[in-house]
């Protein structure tokens, strides 16, 4: 949201009855290191016995009121940016059933645990240079397409987004086609399908990633191509380690709709 984060505090609860009291302290260090890296302070915290493993952060942080990006605001002609690869959800999944190995929850970890900290930095040197960036949201539980819709609603706009654009971790798209999709994902799906126009036509595995609950997913942006493609090129100095790209783009029509097509039916009205 443009925001600087200042200080935070833990907030952890702890089955301490059927979990080694090291793992609190490992997932506590863990924490502190994400803490330091986004530029903020420790300064206490809560805990409290439960019978399942939680933890959170409480964070201040500052913001200029004129510089305070919302989910609303995008316009007809912006570009759409998505900052992190989709299918953590469906791999986690995957995980759980012993379908992927190591390599997948090394990936999906790696992923999960990179801060949206240097696309932030990147969002705010653009707009420090003069250029405008309209929305920007984080993409979490309802997925890419519940998130993107939001948008769309509170800007009074539809969206288009193009399947062989979107970023993708590898593998997700095997285990949709064998039905390894978390319940969330159907419930997503389920409910958002009344603003989705899928025109590439059919049952479309797409939907379903589109509809994946994304655990600590990366920013959906819209801003006007000539900012969008800084964003992007600014990226690329920072040396942003994960696949991003321009997905689609905003368009008149109804509110809140999202379009659903390949790159080459980007004229289909």
């Amino acid at each position: 949201m443009g925001g600087k984060p200042l200080l935070a505090m833990n907030i952890l609860a702890c089955p301490i009855k059927t979990m080694d009291a090291g793992i609190f302290r490992d997932v506590i260090r863990g924490g502190l290191s994400k803490i330091e890296e986004a530029g903020a302070l420790l300064v206490g915290g809560h805990s409290v016995e439960d019978t399942e493993l939680k933890y959170g952060l409480s964070v201040t942080g500052v913001v200029h009121p004129d510089r305070v990006l919302l989910n609303s605001g995008a316009m007809p002609g912006d570009r759409l940016l998505l900052t992190k690869p989709l299918g953590t959800g469906i791999l986690s999944t995957a995980i759980k059933g012993g379908l992927a190995g190591p390599e997948v929850e090394k990936q999906i970890t790696e992923i999960m645990a990179t801060l949206n900290r240097l696309a932030a930095e990147a969002i705010e040197s653009v707009r420090d240079s003069g250029h405008q960036v309209h929305a920007c949201t984080d993409i979490t539980g309802f997925g890419l397409l519940g998130h993107l819709h939001e948008m769309t609603a509170a800007s009074k706009v539809s969206a288009r987004i193009f399947s062989d654009q979107i970023p993708l971790i590898p593998g997700c798209l095997d285990f949709v086609a064998m039905g390894i999709i978390p319940e969330g994902a159907y419930t997503n799906r389920k409910f958002y399908a009344q603003w989705l126009k899928n025109i590439r036509g059919g049952d479309d595995t797409m939907e379903m990633v589109l509809a994946d609950p994304q655990t600590s997913g990366g920013l959906l942006i819209a801003a006007p191509p000539e900012a969008a493609q800084a964003i992007l090129d600014r990226m690329k100095e920072l040396a942003y380690p994960l696949a991003y790209a321009d997905i689609g783009e905003i368009m008149t029509g109804k509110e809140g709709w999202v379009e659903l097509a390949d790159s080459d039916q980007s004229n289909s009205q």
